[in-house]
């Protein structure tokens, strides 16, 4: 073979290679289980495929966690994450952006920078439970959201602050913990737990 032949094919391979990655989209993922976070609690970014069931696929093999998919009349339906099977009013849902898209994970088109959180939820008469979001207001201090499935927050009253061993209430949603390492998250009895921040 010529070496211009081989360097032609060697250039094509590679071409190939790039193609799947230039197709990707670089999204924030988390996945919060029915009883503790099962990847990102600081929202890693990861390329994903297309959609947001590409993103938790994707989250999967980083995080090496199992999920189960099950055809529907509806398309592909995620019926367990982890160890924790849908059943009854129970299951797995999904946000991009804060919102509960009312369609499936697959039809759900990311463009770069979007958040999808994937989380077990209860419904009950009122809907599902809201996702707490937590943000920096300073250093060492943090105020915490409950939002919706239409990305509507309100300030999460009475919501703990986690900070390694010490835990603050935050009364009013907003709270300092004052100096510490490691990260920070936020529960709420009845709330999907938050994001991690520094």
């Amino acid at each position: 073979m010529s070496r211009r032949l081989s360097t032609f094919l060697a250039v094509g391979a590679a071409a190939l290679l790039l193609v799947p990655a230039a197709l990707a989209v670089r999204v924030h993922v988390r996945v919060e289980g029915k009883t503790r976070t099962i990847f990102g609690s600081a929202e890693p970014t990861l390329a994903v495929k297309a959609n947001a069931l590409d993103a938790l696929d994707s989250a999967s093999v980083a995080g090496e966690f199992y999920y189960h998919v099950t055809l529907s009349s509806f398309g592909p339906y995620v019926d367990q994450i982890g160890r924790y099977p849908a059943s009854g009013s129970s299951g797995w849902v999904f946000k991009v952006n804060g919102v509960s898209p009312p369609v499936g994970a697959d039809t759900v088109t990311l463009k770069d920078g979007d958040r999808v959180l994937w989380y077990w939820a209860t419904f009950g008469a009122t809907g599902g439970p809201p996702t707490l979001v937590l943000r920096a207001t300073k250093p060492g201090c943090y105020r915490v959201l409950a939002q919706d499935d239409n990305g509507k927050t309100r300030p999460a009253r009475g919501a703990v602050l986690h900070a390694g061993r010490r835990a603050v209430r935050a009364r009013t949603g907003s709270a300092c913990v004052g100096r510490h390492r490691g990260l920070v998250t936020a529960t709420l009895t009845g709330a999907v737990r938050s994001n991690a921040l520094r």
